[in-house]
């Protein structure tokens, strides 16, 4: 019992300490309103490459306060795996260099995220914002989590003979770096134990996840999950939610070992971890439920009513499962992963 209270106070004080960082966040992510920029590149020439090294040089263009445009200098590449394969508009990972960045809204960042739509049209903008709401969602949760910035892009695509422009929503996620230095810690690349994570921030990890309905992800092989050691803990950072039932991409698949219809019906994978850890945790979040649902309702000018009738009603899904004993030990007690 007293690992137990040593692993909450652990956390309390974590988050206690992150909280006075917001000093140390960069301009571009204070932000809420979407960021206009324009970016012109060649589609064909940043998918053909394989290399995680080749960045491509292009201009990007964004927009002041005061409604001017100003430009810089910026090297892309493609990253990720499904979306880069089967999406029309791959993720891209953004570098800038500090004699490019200082004095704009870039400052203080070198490279970034960022999420485009996997095709166009207004239903691909959608499933962007929900994806982005994943993030802010997490955000209300645990002081562990990568700050995000909508924006509002005009992308044009030089690949042909003729530039085709599109307008998309999509947005920016900082640097593994940056969120780094920003919790004075140091990102893990090597696989770890389930073991080695702090116990209350991997349950709170792990809830969240069953939160969203997400089953693409993994800490021991960190796929779209990053560690970072803290404070002489290892606690994890999850990312890309494009798979999660509550985004629900019409191109979202789940494995096949899990025996799930499809990736809205939610399915535990956290570890099994000590009984009195699981109930301090479903217990932070139900104190938490008006927090998460103020969240929703801050980002409902983003959706339809009936798109957001159908988010809210999903999250409290997941809350009546906690609120039921029965339910709880049966989704969760009962359904966590063994050694």
């Amino acid at each position: 019992m007293s690992n137990l209270f040593n692993n909450i106070a652990i956390f309390l004080l974590l988050l206690a300490s992150l909280a006075g960082q917001g000093q140390s966040i960069p301009v571009v992510f204070k932000e809420s309103q979407p960021l206009p920029i324009h970016l012109s590149l060649s589609i064909k020439e940043i998918e053909k490459s394989r290399s995680d090294t080749i960045y491509f040089p292009y201009f990007l263009t964004y927009k002041h306060e005061n409604d001017s445009w100003d430009s810089l200098h910026v090297g892309i590449r493609a990253r990720g795996n499904f979306r880069r394969k089967y999406c029309f508009f791959p993720p891209m990972r953004l570098k800038i260099k500090k004699s490019q960045s200082e004095g704009t809204v870039f400052e203080g960042n070198k490279s970034f995220k960022l999420v485009l739509p996997c095709h166009g049209g207004n239903s691909g903008n959608t499933l962007i914002l929900k994806e982005y709401l994943c993030y802010k969602l997490l955000e209300s949760i645990t002081p562990y989590y990568f700050h995000t910035r909508l924006t509002d892009i005009t992308l044009i695509d030089q690949s042909g003979k003729h530039p085709k422009s599109y307008s998309l929503t999509s947005f920016l996620i900082e640097d593994d770096d940056l969120i780094a230095e920003r919790m004075g810690g140091k990102i893990i690349d090597l696989p770890v134990s389930y073991k080695q994570l702090n116990d209350t921030a991997a349950v709170m990890h792990d809830f969240f996840q069953y939160l969203i309905a997400n089953t693409d992800w993994s800490t021991t092989g960190q796929h779209n999950t990053k560690v970072i050691q803290v404070s002489g803990k290892k606690v994890p950072l999850s990312y890309d939610f494009d798979m999660a039932g509550l985004v629900n991409a019409p191109y979202a698949t789940v494995n096949d070992k899990l025996d799930l219809k499809n990736v809205q019906e939610r399915l535990y994978r956290g570890y099994c971890r000590n009984e009195a850890i699981m109930e301090n945790v479903r217990s932070q979040y139900l104190r938490l439920q008006p927090a998460i649902m103020n969240v929703l309702n801050d980002h409902q000018l983003y959706f339809s009513n009936g798109e957001y009738n159908q988010l809210k009603m999903f999250i409290e899904e997941f809350f009546n499962i906690l609120k039921s004993d029965k339910q709880f030990k049966d989704a969760i007690l009962l359904s966590c992963r063994i050694d």
